[in-house]
């Protein structure tokens, strides 16, 4: 039909533009944006556990190897150090901005800041009185029953209710440091002493700090915690320095350290509580409660590599039977198989992606382990005391 109309989609062709294609995007977006920076966790994980491990062995240094036989006085110095440097970083970063959610008032600072303040103190001095005594090594596994203590005075403080169950969960980490303790080769009582006096007095701190954040207003990290803790206990440790250690500190023995060696001490002291922070904000419980183990390992082969430290077999025994209880009570059966079956995936992974690789991190771990065991862990033989005893025998001059 001629005069039928034809119908017509409504898309009409544009016409091409004469002049050049603009771009349809803005400045703005196409500046480049600088990288963001992304630091891996193991990075604050390598961090805490370095500082964690020099502050026990800088201050057994000082303390034995240099002689400086204060313990208070030095964590007076510590807690003064940290008090002036958060009240600096209050003012100067944001670090601290968490303590404006804290609704801090001066009955609460009495009534429970001052407490866990004079606890704190006391679980410092008793811990760097027994560096006087004993090894860090044998310290280490002491503080393995750190769990047990506060599960007990939990209970004392009628803050949790007595569970049997808990108590049979943590009835390894006591047999096995007693198996240890059995093992010291140089036990000393009254370091031994302490060393529980210290356990106690933490055990105790904690349950307070717990029963103090369990109220959201007073949620802190622990930076902020040593913001309002380190003053008052660097003043209830003046106060004891003052009376016990001061009149006999001289000025000769603190050059013999050296004053930069002191600064470098609190400074570690402080940069470790700075760690902590980064470390829960980045990983896991999990991962701190591991780290914690590994640390504490460590810490007994520095002891043996530095000081000559000997440790029995019965020793690393009961040690080894004390940390696989503490991690059992720490994270559970059901948790463990969880990341024992994922540590073997990756494992596995690892060893498809770098045979090489794996082949020589087996075969480091075989030496450390014989190294340790036939070295650091075997006895020693002096052969000289019985060629002795079998020249006075037969009355021959050795």
């Amino acid at each position: 039909m001629a005069d039928e109309k034809t119908r017509t989609s409504g898309e009409v062709p544009r016409p091409e533009p004469s002049g050049p294609i603009l771009p349809t995007t803005t400045q703005e977006a196409d500046k480049p944006q600088p990288p963001k920076a992304v630091v891996h966790p193991a990075f604050y994980v390598i961090v805490w556990i370095s500082l964690s491990s020099s502050v026990i062995l800088f201050n057994k240094w000082i303390l034995d190897t240099l002689e400086f036989r204060y313990p208070v006085v030095l964590t007076t110095y510590h807690l003064t150090f940290a008090t002036i440097a958060t009240q600096l970083m209050a003012r100067y970063t944001s670090l601290l901005d968490g303590r404006k959610s804290v609704k801090m008032t001066g009955r609460v600072y009495l009534r429970a800041i001052v407490p866990i303040g004079l606890f704190f103190s006391l679980s410092l001095i008793c811990g760097n009185l027994t560096y006087l005594y004993l090894s860090v090594a044998f310290i280490q596994m002491i503080k393995a029953t750190t769990p047990v203590a506060v599960l007990l005075s939990s209970w004392a403080m009628g803050l949790a209710p007595p569970n049997m169950k808990q108590l049979a969960n943590v009835s390894a980490i006591v047999i096995g440091v007693m198996i240890a303790t059995f093992g010291e080769i140089r036990f000393v009582w009254i370091g031994f002493l302490y060393q529980l006096g210290g356990l106690l007095f933490e055990a105790i701190r904690l349950n307070l700090v717990q029963a103090l954040l369990s109220s959201a207003e007073y949620k802190m990290d622990p930076l902020v915690s040593l913001y309002y803790f380190a003053p008052i206990c660097a003043a209830m440790n003046g106060l004891v320095a003052l009376i016990w250690e001061v009149p006999r500190v001289s000025m000769a023995e603190v050059y013999h350290v050296g004053l930069f060696t002191f600064f470098l001490n609190g400074l570690c002291a402080f940069l470790l509580n700075v760690s902590v922070v980064f470390l829960i904000g980045k990983t896991s419980a999990v991962v701190m409660t591991l780290c914690g183990v590994l640390k504490d390992v460590m810490l007994v082969i520095a002891s043996m590599l530095i000081w000559g430290t000997p440790v029995s077999g019965l020793q690393a025994f009961g040690y080894t039977i004390a940390l696989g209880g503490m991690v059992y009570y720490k994270l559970g059966i059901e948790a463990l198989k969880g990341y024992a079956g994922e540590a073997g995936r990756q494992w596995a992974e690892f060893g498809a992606a770098r045979p090489a690789l794996r082949k020589v991190v087996v075969i480091g771990a075989v030496v450390l382990f014989v190294f340790v065991l036939f070295g650091g862990l075997a006895p020693t033989y002096d052969p000289s005391q019985y060629i002795a005893g079998a020249a006075e025998k037969f009355g021959v001059s050795s």
